[in-house]
Order: C-alpha cells, then sequence, then structure tokens
C-alpha cells in the first residue's frame, strides 16, 4: 500500500513525523538547560518530547471512519499520509524500546532481538501467510471460511503473541504484524471481523483502557508539570499543523481542508496509549507523566473531532457551476454516462439501458461502471480502475462477470462505445462519495443508479441491503449532474442485446419541470434509435390557463423539439390527456401501467399541483417522486420497468426566483478519454 501512495501523501507524512520530533527534541533541550525541573521529569522529557511526535494509523482510520469521511478526498489523503507517518513511528517505537530493553542486559542482546523479530516477521510474511491465501483460494466464492480455518488462524495470533513475548517484544507486535499480513476484505478479512468485532469492541477494549486507567492517577500531578508537558504538547501540536498545512497549501489545497488535515493528522488514540503503557512499564516516563499526557490525549482529540466535523463538508465539492445534463449536451458530441452496480445480477439491465440511450460513431457514449461493495475486512476503502490488460486480483473475483459483460459489449459496438470500470469499495455510510466524486472528476452528464428493490422476469422481488436506498438518496442530494433510478422489473433484463428485439417499446410520462425535461431529453436520444418506439403523454391541467412562466416556456420549447423531430417517424407519438385532479392523474397513469418494456418519468413535481393533491400521504418511496412510487410502489399492478430522472441540482444562490437555474458557463460535452483508435468517432470542431 505504501508503494501506492502518491507523492504529496509522502511528503506530508514524512514531514509530520520529522518536523514535530525535531522541534519537541529542540524544545526538550531547551527547557531542561534553562528551567529547574523535577529530577524524574529531566530524566524523561526527551521520551516525552518524541512520544507526543509519533502517529498512528489505525487512529487516523478510525477517526475517519467516526466522522464518515474515510473515502472523502481529504480522507483518503490522510489515510495515505499517515500510513507513512504511522510507518515511521512504529520504527522508531520499536527500535527505541529495543535498544532500552537491550541495554539491561548482555552487549548483543540489542542484535539478538533485531534478529528474532527479523525471523518472527519472516516467518509470518514466508510461512503463515501463504497458508493463509491457500485457504481463501479453497472457499467457495460467496461461502463462508470454514470453522477449521478460522480456529487456525486463532492458534497463528496466539503463537505470534507468544514468540513476541518470548523474544523481548510487547506481545502485540506478533499479532499486529499478523494483522497487516493477513488478506484482506472477504472471504477471509471479513469473516474475522465478523466474528471478533463485537467481542474486541465491546469486551476487550473496555477491558483494556479500564486497566490502564489504573495508572492514571491524578493526586500525583503538580502544577510545575503539568505546565511543562502541555507547553510541549501544544508546541507539537502547532510543529505537526505547520508541518502538514505547508505543504498541502503549496498542493493548492483550499485552507480549511489543509486546517482539517492537520487537526485528522494530530488526532491520537489506543495506540499511542499502548506505547506510553510501554514506555511506563520500562520507567522511560514516570507515572505523573503518564497522567498528564494520557489526559491531554483524551482533550485533544475530544477538541479536534467536532472541529473537523465544523470545518470540513464533503459535499461542498460537488457544488457544480456547469450544466451537466442529458438536455444541455451537444447532440453531436461525446456524451459521459455513470453506472453504480450493486450487484453483478443488475449488470444487463444497464446493458440494455446502455444500448437503449443509442450510442453510434457519430453520438459516441463514454460510459462509466462502478462497482459498489461494502467495506469490511480491511481498515482503507479502494477505488480499482481495471483494465484490459491487467488481471483481477483475488480479492476482486466478485467484480469479474461485470467486468466481462462490459468488455463484451465495448467489443461489439467498437466505435460507439468506450467502458472505464472501477470497483469502489467503501462503507455504505460514504459509498455516495464515491459516485459522485467520479462524477465530478470525469464530468458525466447523467449517473443511473439500481432502485434497492429488484424483480425477476418471474416477478419476484428481491430487497438489497438496507443501507443502499440510503446511498440511492445521499447520490440524489449530492451528485454534480442528472440522476436516473433504474427500477427494473424484468423487461431490461436478458442475455441477449436489446438490438435483437424486434421493436422496443418506451413511454414517457410529461407533466412539468426540469426532471420532466431531462427525461423527455433522454428519450429523444433513444428515438434515434432503430428499434424503439416512443410514446410520450403529456398531462394538461383542463382548468388552467397558460401563464407563460419561464418554466412553461421551456416546458413548450422541448415539447415543441420533440414534436418537430419525430415528423416523419411512424412509430413515435404524442398525445396530450387532460385532467383537472389527482384522481384522473392516477388514472391515466394505471392505463399505461403495462403497455410499454419501460416507462420514464421526472421525479420532482410542485406538491401543491392539482395533478398530485394528496398523493404524497402514500408515498412510499419519496425518492422516486409521485409517478416513479406510484408506479414502483408494492401495492402497483405495473410490470414494466420503471427510469426515474431527476436533472442536476444547483445551490439556492443560483436559482432564479421562479425556481428555473440560470445557464451557467459550458454544457457538459467534451471530447475526452476516447483512446486514440477511435478518436475518428468524434466530430471535429
Amino acid at each position: 500500500m505504501i508503494k501506492r501512495t502518491g507523492r504529496k501523501s509522502v511528503i506530508i507524512g514524512l514531514l509530520s513525523f520529522v518536523v514535530p520530533i525535531t522541534l519537541n527534541t529542540i524544545v526538550a533541550a531547551i527547557l531542561k538547560h534553562n528551567v529547574k525541573l523535577d529530577p524524574q521529569l529531566q530524566k524523561s522529557i526527551y521520551f516525552i518530547a518524541a512520544f507526543l511526535a509519533l502517529n498512528s494509523f489505525h487512529v487516523v482510520v478510525c477517526l475517519l471512519d467516526d466522522l464518515n469521511l474515510l473515502n472523502s478526498e481529504l480522507g483518503r489523503l490522510a489515510t495515505s499520509s499517515s500510513l507513512v507517518s504511522g510507518t515511521l513511528s512504529s520504527c522508531w517505537a520499536i527500535v527505541t524500546f529495543t535498544v532500552v530493553q537491550g541495554s539491561v542486559g548482555k552487549p548483543d542482546t540489542v542484535i539478538w532481538m533485531f534478529l528474532s523479530l527479523g525471523c518472527l516477521v519472516m516467518l509470518i510474511v514466508y510461512i503463515l501467510r501463504p497458508v493463509m491465501l491457500t485457504m481463501v483460494r479453497h472457499t467457495t466464492e460467496g461461502k463462508p471460511v470454514k470453522e477449521g480455518d478460522i480456529l487456525v488462524i486463532f492458534m497463528m495470533v496466539l503463537g505470534c503473541l507468544f514468540i513476541s513475548e518470548l523474544i523481548g517484544y510487547h506481545m502485540i507486535i506478533g499479532p499486529m504484524v499478523l494483522g497487516m499480513a493477513t488478506p484482506d476484505g472477504p472471504p477471509l478479512g471479513s469473516e474475522l471481523v465478523n466474528k471478533l468485532d463485537s467481542y474486541i469492541s465491546c469486551i476487550l477494549l473496555p477491558s483494556y483502557f479500564t486497566s490502564a486507567g489504573h495508572n492514571v492517577n491524578i493526586l500525583s500531578v503538580h502544577s510545575q508539570s503539568v505546565v511543562i508537558i502541555e507547553f510541549m504538547t501544544f508546541c507539537n501540536f502547532l510543529g505537526k499543523l505547520s508541518a502538514i498545512l505547508l505543504p498541502s497549501l503549496y498542493c493548492k489545497m483550499p485552507p480549511l481542508d489543509a486546517i482539517s488535515l492537520g487537526l485528522i493528522m494530530s488526532a491520537q488514540g489506543i495506540t499511542d496509549v499502548l506505547i506510553l503503557q510501554q514506555a511506563l512499564g520500562l520507567k522511560l516516563i514516570d507515572q505523573e507523566s503518564f497522567t498528564i499526557m494520557s489526559i491531554s490525549l483524551v482533550l485533544m482529540t475530544g477538541i479536534i473531532t467536532p472541529l473537523v466535523k465544523f470545518l470540513y463538508k464533503p459535499s461542498r465539492r460537488y457544488i457544480s457551476h456547469k450544466r451537466r445534463t442529458i438536455q444541455h449536451a451537444h447532440p453531436e458530441t461525446e456524451l459521459r454516462m455513470l453506472a453504480g452496480v450493486y450487484s453483478q445480477y443488475q449488470t444487463p439491465s444497464i446493458i440494455n439501458l446502455l444500448e437503449l440511450s443509442n450510442p453510434t460513431a457519430k453520438n459516441p457514449i463514454c460510459f462509466y461502471v462502478v462497482h459498489l461493495l461494502e467495506l469490511i475486512g480491511r481498515s482503507a476503502p479502494l477505488l480499482i480502475t481495471h483494465r484490459a490488460d491487467r488481471k483481477s486480483s483475488v480479492q476482486m473475483q466478485s467484480s469479474e462477470r461485470i467486468i466481462n459483460a462490459f468488455r463484451l459489449y465495448e467489443q461489439s459496438n467498437e466505435g460507439a462505445v468506450v467502458v472505464n470500470l472501477f470497483t469502489a469499495v467503501s462503507p455504505y455510510v460514504t459509498m455516495h462519495d464515491e459516485i459522485c466524486g467520479l462524477a465530478l472528476e470525469k464530468r458525466v452528464s447523467l449517473v443511473i443508479v439500481p432502485f434497492h428493490k429488484q424483480w425477476s422476469s418471474n416477478a419476484e422481488m428481491e430487497e438489497l441491503p438496507t443501507p443502499i436506498r440510503s446511498v440511492n438518496q445521499q447520490i440524489l442530494r449530492n451528485a454534480p449532474c442528472s440522476v436516473g433510478i433504474l427500477v427494473d422489473r424484468g423487461t431490461l433484463t436478458g442475455t441477449s442485446s436489446m438490438s435483437s428485439k424486434s421493436l422496443y417499446s418506451i413511454g414517457m410520462i410529461f407533466v412539468e419541470g426540469p426532471d420532466d425535461r431531462e427525461a423527455l431529453a433522454f428519450v429523444m436520444r433513444m428515438g434515434e434509435h432503430p428499434n424503439i418506439r416512443i410514446t410520450v403523454t403529456r398531462l394538461v391541467n383542463s382548468n388552467k390557463k397558460k401563464e407563460g412562466s419561464v418554466n412553461q416556456e421551456l416546458d413548450e420549447r422541448i415539447v415543441n423539439d420533440f414534436r418537430i423531430a419525430q415528423i416523419g417517424k411512424k412509430h413515435h407519438v404524442y398525445k396530450e390527456e387532460f385532467v383537472c385532479d389527482s384522481v384522473e392523474t392516477v388514472g391515466v397513469i394505471r392505463s399505461m401501467e403495462n403497455c410499454y418494456d419501460l416507462i420514464l418519468v421526472g421525479r420532482r413535481h410542485d406538491n401543491n399541483s392539482p395533478f398530485f393533491m394528496g398523493l404524497t400521504e402514500w408515498n412510499e418511496f419519496p425518492e422516486l417522486g409521485f409517478m416513479g412510487d406510484m408506479l414502483s410502489s408494492s401495492d402497483s399492478g405495473c410490470q414494466v420497468s420503471v427510469l426515474v430522472m431527476q436533472q442536476q441540482t444547483f445551490s439556492k444562490a443560483k436559482e432564479t426566483q421562479n425556481g428555473s437555474c440560470k445557464y451557467l458557463n459550458e454544457d457538459s460535452c467534451v471530447v475526452v478519454d476516447i483512446p486514440l483508435k477511435f478518436t475518428r468517432v468524434c466530430p471535429e470542431s
């Protein structure tokens, strides 16, 4: 993992260790020679200075997890930087404790301790790790690891613990190295988390903190020692903050983000308590210093956590000032789309929807696919780019079928479609950051995510993990482009390509507003496909006269564009239905339920509109809007797939008083990411 760390992370991680420990040593030397200190404090002041400067990868990752920032831009940088500084801190602590312990015995004790530690590491890397990899290979895909294998790993932990104590190190050293050598993710890493997480979090950790707290004696603290150690703590904090802040600002990071990164990297936790307790046992520090440093540690982390939560808002970076919509994309340029896939069973419906989007050599599509997996059995999130010339790792075999399906489709549509494949491993609570961040970076016009419930071809419903619904809601709230939620009831699922179907029927219900305009713009693109029949049904209020608002003018303009585009196309139909209340609206929608293979609707509509009056009380899935919910709810007789569209949302400051957004800067079309051999498909500017 250190090899994959970027230059910026390495520099920040290196400086966050070197600068504080150097500054603390200088401050300690000045205090020792100019201030009359307590004899015990004077003896241990250099060790105190060094222990204050240490970092921990584990502590930073846990803090980021608590703040739901693990896979944010700041979280990734903090994780990579803390990996560097944490490695240096661990090496320093091991060397220091080895030298101190070895100096008590014979002269060659230090050498033997280092050699023994090296042998232990080699035993773990070259014997125990291959055994665990063999367990992974022999585990059937989708099945848990055998209980016998788990028992063997527990025996490995106890053996490494015993050897660590035997060669003179802290008992945690062996199991810690074994943990780093354990294959992460499913099946082994996730199974170990399931077996041990509750026991460790609820029993072992509280027990350890209780025993560590017995060494805290507030009555032994003197005011002079408090002032000296707190002054050194403050100098350490300033040194670490400066060491992180300056290179971050030099790399053009926003000031608030740089401060937040400095605060996160300054946090301390259980790893620091372990080091302090070991130092206390070796008499490198006394009980008074241990007490003051432990209390400072708790207070510092308690202040840092709410400060970071207040300063850093990851959703702020998703605010786009450019149009990223289907409606405003140039019709003869590359269209960028992104799809999130939670399960391999959603692959056929996404591929068929891509085919419906009518990719051609004249209007190519650059399609990004992200396989979303829950982070379990490893510390840090992953975003993996799958390239055709690279073989997937053992841990990513769950994405293999998805990759092969999209690669096959790309090959069969060479020159019209370019597919870029990713696997994102992250916690459900921040999974939307993977989609939104990639959508912003790649400047896509439409994000497509599957609904959290799916139906098979025989109409049996299967519900995906509950947090997926929350992921979809967060994507709708934060996406820097338009979003479509695909409710697949089996009409889009199939092993054969959609192009093999004689005529695919698509219906669209148009009422009003930007979401309906976005849905109609997508339908117009689909209508260019030779095997598609389009029917657009517009609901018109029979009791209301036209007011000529900006929204209505935009509605009329895009409807007229569709009516002009359908001239000469006998399979395309436009019709208007006059309704006056929600009862008639429901009647029109129910009459269309099973007349098409796919229905497109807009998500957001006016709550006070007579078309939807009273429907809010019966909304089962608010993320689908009124019409999407009506077509997808459990009591609906609809057997066709539904695509619910939401146009890109701008901040309120950029909206006009009548609710329409200003046309900002550029359209959402750019011609990039097409390989050189495909450049012929893009029109010349």
